[in-house]
């Protein structure tokens, strides 16, 4: 192949011929898409219109609901229109826009995830001091650097990929995936490896620190505490525990789809695998923090029952 360092589009292979089916595929992603953003907006405005919601705890959650909906944004719209379309084709900027969105959503995710666990411990090995170990401006603090360490990082990432010249333009994926477009680099790659493997650990090694140490801690006290601290410890723990397994599997999953030979699976399997993290998790966090959290459901609840009796009030 010829080096092109101005390719101007990407070719995805890895969709498959549906025919007719594709209305039907539309439909379920769009449908995926909807609830996701319903169920994600609705809880955002129950904490933002709650003024007994803006606690760190529910601080750290409305930043994770954002994140959903922004990496949702990054990649059901793309989705839908390449399930209609004919030619699986998306233009290089484009793509790099979507690198970004994507890959910027997973670093705050699990940053994210990682503050929520120490947060965690906070709340059950220190009560007494947890409300001047962790304020509301702490946990704003903590937002604010999660969000502008994630996109300062990926924005150095995508000014060294840019550059690189290109031997083809066809990745095997259904979305823009940052590996596969660096594969296709002609020239050397090694200051791109260096700091891709360089950016692993700050992404995934870091954040496992403080999320082993929580743990590890509420353990502790779990076995040498009450029955009433073992109940806290569970009730609080359970969606957080629940939400950070699930998130690391679907990054696992993404990274053998990506990276290793899966000729031998079925078509149907790699793509369940490669989409996992990016759907499962936004729609799985709302529904597990809603109902799991008695303090979102009561306001749920309140709102709700108020609204309907305005308009119950107004039909009178």
């Amino acid at each position: 192949m010829t080096v092109n360092s101005t390719l101007s589009y990407f070719i995805f292979s890895t969709y498959i011929h549906i025919g007719t089916l594709r209305y039907l595929y539309f439909m379920l992603t769009a449908m995926l898409y909807t609830v996701i953003i319903t169920a994600n907006t609705s809880l955002i405005v129950v904490i933002c219109m709650n003024r007994s919601l803006h606690e760190p705890m529910y601080l750290f959650l409305c930043s994770l609901f954002v994140n959903e909906l922004y990496g949702s944004t990054g990649l059901f719209p793309f989705l839908l229109v390449q399930i209609l379309s004919d030619i699986h084709t998306v233009s290089a900027s484009f793509c790099f826009l979507q690198i970004f969105c994507l890959y910027t959503y997973a670093n705050v995710e699990f940053f994210n995830l990682a503050i929520m666990s120490y947060d965690r411990y906070l709340a059950i090995c220190c009560p007494l001091q947890y409300n001047t170990r962790m304020t509301s401006n702490k946990a704003l603090i903590f937002i604010t650097v999660i969000w502008l360490y994630s996109f300062v990082k990926f924005l150095i990432t995508l000014s060294l990929n840019i550059r690189l010249p290109l031997c083809g333009n066809i990745i095997n994926s259904l979305y823009c995936n940052n590996y596969l477009v660096v594969k296709l680099a002609c020239s050397e790659t090694k200051v791109n490896n260096i700091y891709g493997l360089f950016g692993v650990v700050l992404t995934v090694i870091v954040p496992l620190f403080p999320i082993l140490f929580s743990y590890m801690k509420i353990l502790k006290v779990c076995f040498s505490g009450s029955e009433q601290t073992r109940q806290k410890a569970v009730s609080t723990c359970t969606p957080h525990l629940a939400s950070l397994l699930n998130f690391s599997f679907g990054c696992l999953f993404e990274i053998l789809q990506s990276r290793f030979d899966m000729s031998s699976v079925s078509s149907v399997l790699r793509i369940i695998l490669s989409l996992y993290f990016l759907i499962i998790q936004p729609l799985l966090n709302p529904i597990m923090y809603g109902l799991q959290m008695s303090k979102i459901r009561n306001t749920c609840k309140h709102l709700f029952c108020s609204k309907m009796w305005a308009c119950h009030r107004d039909t009178m």
